[in-house]
């Protein structure tokens, strides 16, 4: 159960949704028929170290309803109190979604990132408006928008979801404390355009670490999430909290010494993403584990990663003096705990 009621979720998400977070995939047993305790454990543990405050419980792969409320208790369990959980509101319909956050709730989730099923497809946004209502009504926990090129809502506006349409949501949500705000995406123009807005009344976070450390220089951002920057160890943690502290230069410092990691993480992404719409989570699970995660097998469907791929991110790692395995690349399937 969340920390907070329903009515202080706003107060609560200003207070307290601060720092970084990353993206925790689930691990699953060698023949993909349940979860990996060990593995999962070991990922929240080695996430933790690095520095994160929030991670997001990955849902955007194979997993049920029911097995995702057993790996948040499990990533509860290991974590306390010292590492927030995003529910991730990525199944298939909206009454799975609602069925799932419930769950979730339960089990020690403590805010949602909420996702838009492929088959949601509106054309007006007062759709936009009644699904993500129905699912904030449903649930007590505080939920952060996402609005991001990927749903396909800029038949309905240009910006996908407008700031008419975040008006509303904020207006009529109490539970509605933060935006993830990628209108645009890989323009500026979405973060740019919430921070002006709404950052008086809702935490505004800019996920993208290649843009939030450079407008850090002009922005008061208190937190950025979710995203995969674990891969890069604990630079980001690191980094955003010395621009937070008014350290503009020793943060650039940092984000330029680790631009050929992003440089090539860039580049694997722009082969696949432009025509898929959807995030390769075995490449991200590759390079977590590159950086010491569990890695291991995703069930199906689910994309594959290139060798030649794997090849330019561990030299990205290499070349921007980021910790990396020296483990063979045979060795991601199996991964650290295998069961």
């Amino acid at each position: 159960m969340p920390q907070y009621s329903k009515k202080e979720a706003r107060a609560w998400a200003k207070q307290h949704l601060t720092g970084c977070s990353g993206v925790t995939i689930p691990t699953f047993s060698a023949d993909l028929s349940r979860l990996n305790e060990k593995a999962i454990r070991h990922d929240i543990t080695h996430l933790m170290g690095m520095g994160f405050s929030y991670t997001l419980l990955c849902t955007e792969v194979n997993i049920t309803p029911e097995e995702n409320a057993q790996f948040t208790r499990w990533a509860r369990e290991t974590a306390g109190s010292k590492l927030g959980l995003f529910f991730h509101a990525a199944f298939g319909s909206l009454q799975e979604n609602i069925q799932a956050v419930q769950l979730a709730e339960k089990s020690g989730a403590d805010l949602v990132l909420l996702s838009y099923p492929p088959q949601f497809w509106p054309t007006t946004e007062q759709e936009i408006y009644d699904y993500t209502k129905s699912f904030c009504d449903a649930t007590n926990l505080g939920v952060m928008l996402f609005p991001i090129p990927m749903w396909g809502f800029e038949r309905v506006h240009p910006a996908g979801m407008s700031v008419e349409l975040i008006r509303r949501l904020i207006q009529d949500c109490p539970n509605v404390v933060a935006i993830k705000s990628e209108q645009g995406y890989p323009l500026i123009g979405g973060i740019c355009e919430m921070y002006h807005h709404f950052k008086e009344e809702v935490v505004i976070s800019c996920p993208i670490e290649s843009d939030a450390i450079p407008l850090m220089g002009l922005m008061k951002l208190q937190f950025s999430g979710t995203s995969n920057t674990q891969w890069m160890s604990d630079y980001y943690p690191k980094a955003f909290e010395l621009a937070r502290q008014g350290k503009f230069e020793q943060a650039m410092d940092w984000y330029w010494k680790v631009n050929p990691a992003r440089g090539a993480h860039g580049a694997a992404t722009q082969a696949y993403f432009g025509g898929a719409g959807v995030l390769n989570r075995t490449m991200w699970k590759y390079e977590d584990w590159l950086a010491g995660f569990n890695g291991g097998p995703l069930r199906a469907p689910m994309m594959r990663i290139p060798d030649r791929w794997m090849k330019s991110l561990r030299q990205g790692l290499q070349a921007s003096g980021l910790p990396v395995t020296s483990d063979d690349d045979a060795q991601f399937m199996i991964g650290r705990h295998p069961c």
